[in-house]
């Protein structure tokens, strides 16, 4: 029996052979096809010592479980449009999938669709992420469309699609981190006084001394609030509002200012971890402020009368319905222009009230529990948002002379 002859090997081993065609065969079971039959795969080379290497390739291959699944191959765009759509758009909050979509329908399919999956690299990306920006994108968009671009990638690892995550393996955007500049006592007292001016202004007051992020102060309903022992409770995040066409699209309008729109996305979620769900101690003169504003509010109840929408948010419009997260924005702008205050992110209001507890020597883990911050990466988020301050670094100076100065003969 010559070498180039087919012996049968046990089912499931590899196989090598000569063929009729004159060209040396490979067939190497990796798996098992969705219909039950086994996944062989067939290579062909002109040496015997070539179709041994291949065989020998897919079997390593096989065995670090990173080839590619048997059909048709994905190209980046029917991977992503497939992943956004049906696979994260069912596990992930609707904020997260309108960040994975935007990435997705703006710039990465225009940017890398016509690649095939399983063979993107990571000079592919990089080469992106520079055009972008040399587009006129920033780097924090950018990164974004990596950190999306990375989620696909993973999934596709997860699923057999692809033998490695490109984007892990891709330098991301560089991002320098914004210092943020938190505000004085002075600037959050003349904000506190120009917010009592306006409605809501205990919504103001709530942002600068407790650090409630955006969603969850909108989010707040009378039955978190015990006005009685004196704290709130976290336990929804107001979500931005989003709206179809109830016309079918004939006004010519986007969907948000049709005459006859339709909101498609619920008013509240959840909030997102288990340190978001805290409860937080209210100061007394931020409770007789609640008060107030409780009283104010069943005015307003009484004045708009049938049109009163008994919704229960805390903050609400003069009829009851809930505040809108981009008016609230400009609420906020409104009010730094008024109160003669330098302009900030609403977000800067959190960093203020980091920096207090700061100040005041809140221990650790109750100014933890306050944010709401995971455990795990609670002083990371302290370096964050806690600055040091002037009075801080004076009263470390101070300390420092008292030991080194303190004796005679130092003296």
């Amino acid at each position: 029996m010559t070498d180039r002859q087919r012996t049968r090997q046990p089912n499931g081993a590899s196989s090598i052979y000569f063929g009729k065609d004159g060209k040396w065969h490979g067939r190497v079971t990796v798996g098992v096809r969705d219909d039950g039959r086994p996944d062989r795969r067939h290579v062909e080379r002109k040496t015997r010592a070539e179709v041994t290497k291949a065989v020998r390739e897919l079997e390593r291959l096989r065995d670090e479980k990173k080839l590619r699944k048997p059909g048709k191959a994905w190209t980046v765009k029917t991977w992503l449009e497939h992943w956004v759509e049906n696979i994260a758009r069912p596990h992930v909050s609707e904020n997260t999938y309108d960040g994975y979509e935007v990435d997705v329908r703006v710039h990465l399919v225009p940017g890398l669709g016509a690649h095939r999956l399983d063979r993107l690299e990571p000079e592919h990306l990089e080469r992106f992420y520079r055009k972008m920006q040399d587009s006129g994108s920033a780097a924090g968009t950018a990164h974004h469309a990596h950190r999306t671009m990375r989620t696909a990638l993973g999934e596709a690892l997860r699923r057999g699609h692809v033998p490695t995550n490109a984007a892990e393996i891709a330098k991301a955007p560089r991002l320098e981190e914004e210092e943020i500049e938190p505000y004085t006592i002075e600037e959050v007292q003349r904000l506190l006084l120009q917010a009592s001016k306006r409605r809501n202004s205990a919504r103001w007051v709530i942002a600068l001394a407790l650090g409630l992020r955006q969603g969850e102060a909108l989010g707040l309903h009378w039955e978190d609030i015990d006005l009685e022992t004196g704290y709130l409770r976290t336990r929804k995040n107001r979500l931005r509002p989003k709206y179809a066409h109830g016309c079918g699209g004939d006004c010519g309008r986007k969907a948000g200012y049709c005459p006859q729109r339709e909101q498609v996305r619920r008013e509240y979620k959840s909030t997102k971890s288990r340190a978001a769900r805290r409860t937080i101690g209210l100061p007394d003169p931020l409770i007789k402020l609640l008060r107030r504003h409780l009283e104010e509010q069943e005015h307003e109840r009484i004045a708009a009368g049938e049109a009163w929408q008994g919704t229960g948010y805390v903050f609400a419009q003069p009829d009851g319905s809930p505040l809108v997260p981009n008016t609230d924005y400009h609420h906020w702008k409104e009010l730094l222009q008024l109160a003669g205050v330098r302009d900030g992110r609403l977000h800067d209001a959190r960093h203020t009230a980091a920096t207090v507890l700061l100040l005041l020597g809140v221990p650790d883990v109750v100014v933890d529990a306050i944010m709401g911050w995971e455990p795990g990466g609670s002083a990371r988020m302290r370096s964050r948002y806690m600055h040091v301050t002037g009075p801080v670094l004076k009263n470390v100076a101070r300390q420092v002379g008292d030991v080194l100065w303190s004796s005679p003969d130092t003296n």
